[in-house]
């Protein structure tokens, strides 16, 4: 260690976990005081690494004296919990003193009175902003503008749907967008967010509390919705996306449009669907590699998934995961004609309720993947269980015995609730 140069050093310590580590290491010698002071690159401060009896004043002390012992800080997480509320001067420091060599920043801090991460860190070199438990207010695009920033997340954070976008606006290389658990602050009854950027690449939404998210994305990629309620949902590109997770999504008006040449990539999870709609969107995504459609709830009684649909619209398909659910005799994935699917390497079969057809629609399954190697049950199991349904159980175990003999080749596993 003595013969490392000195900027080595200071590399190895900025891949320390947290800041605490940072400053016990700093202590062992001259040399490494000097790693730290001039090229320490990043520092992490998280509530939880320190004793429990510090107390909210000694902790802004410390954080202070460790920041200000750096000379071109480039990543700072600062994350404390709710029990600790700074005051604004100290933070404000922090930001002032770190924000033009800053590359990342994950901030969740409270403070009083509010601080405004955005003005303090606009029109800087900011690559990364990671926002939790935070208000922002009157975003000015020609001020507060992120030349540099590709990666935005925003969680817990207050603002208005309008803020939002004029913040989207103000960053002309974003690629990555996260909303999570947003408070979209609104005078109307009905909320609209209109979201547009052509650098857009990812978008994350999870519990926005909007009617209509309307989004402007012509390279946007990966699309993810979770735990929505929304009246309208539409995406207005040029086709590039790839990747489409839904998962847990009430949503009266659905659209991503018809050019989905390029989907490698469909997960879509308690949703409640209209199959010919939603088929016909994704119809020509012959790219199609991994589809799963898992507790899905079809908005007509009389509507079902056969395997046929599924071999014909996707013939590149290597991972397919359903969810069986009979309905009235009929099951939501029929087993309809014998078209093969060649390519499916992964298959993925789950019951909420089981019954006697379970084991022979898996085995229909099976049939149809003449090239399967791994085959995962998902089954959920209920404490008290009456005798039909044990039996039920035994009978499918035996079953699968059988079906593992026959399909030596195939690696079986179980995943249970």
């Amino acid at each position: 260690m003595e013969n490392l140069p000195v900027e080595v050093i200071g590399n190895i310590l900025s891949h320390l976990g947290t800041a605490r580590d940072v400053v016990i290491a700093s202590a062992t010698c001259r040399k490494w005081r000097e790693a730290c002071r001039k090229h320490l690159h990043s520092l992490s401060f998280h509530s939880d690494d320190w004793p429990r009896d510090l107390t909210t004043r000694q902790l802004e002390i410390l954080i202070t004296q460790t920041i200000f012992q750096t000379m071109g800080l480039q990543c700072l997480s600062i994350h404390m919990d709710s029990a600790h509320e700074f005051s604004a001067a100290p933070v404000i420091a922090w930001l002032m003193y770190t924000r033009e060599t800053l590359r990342s920043l994950s901030y969740n801090v409270r403070t009083n009175p509010n601080v405004n991460v955005l003005e303090k860190c606009g029109r800087q070199k900011l690559e990364v902003l990671d926002l939790d438990h935070n208000s922002i207010t009157g975003v000015e695009p020609s001020y507060q503008r992120f030349t540099c920033l590709k990666s935005l997340s925003l969680r817990h954070v207050s603002i208005s749907a309008l803020d939002l976008s004029l913040l989207v606006a103000a960053c002309p290389k974003i690629e990555s967008l996260t909303l999570d658990a947003l408070e979209i602050v609104s005078s109307d009854s009905q909320s609209t967010m209109e979201l547009s950027s052509q650098t857009l690449k990812n978008f994350n939404a999870k519990s926005v509390g909007v009617d209509k998210i309307i989004l402007e994305a012509d390279n946007l990629e990966v699309l993810h919705l979770n735990a929505l309620n929304l009246d309208l949902f539409e995406l207005i590109g040029k086709g590039t996306l790839k990747h489409l997770k839904i998962d847990d999504v009430s949503v009266t008006q659905f659209d991503i449009g018809e050019n989905t040449d390029h989907l490698e990539v469909v997960d879509v999870s308690n949703f409640t669907i209209m199959w010919p709609r939603f088929y016909h969107m994704i119809s020509r995504s012959s790219k199609l590699r991994r589809l799963r459609l898992w507790g899905i709830v079809f908005d007509d009684e009389d509507e079902f998934v056969d395997s046929e649909t599924i071999a014909i619209s996707f013939p590149q398909l290597r991972h397919l995961s359903l969810s069986y659910e009979l309905r009235d005799g009929l099951l939501n994935f029929s087993l309809q004609d014998s078209s093969p699917l060649e390519n499916v390497l992964v298959l993925e079969l789950g019951w909420t309720v089981i019954s006697e057809q379970f084991g022979p629609w898996v085995f229909g399954m099976i049939e149809r993947c003449p090239n399967l190697k791994k085959l995962v049950i998902h089954g959920v199991l209920s404490e008290a269980k009456t005798r039909e349904e044990r039996q039920i159980l035994a009978n499918f175990t035996s079953f699968i015995v059988r079906l593992m003999r026959k399909y030596v080749h195939v690696d079986v596993q179980f995943e249970y609730e």
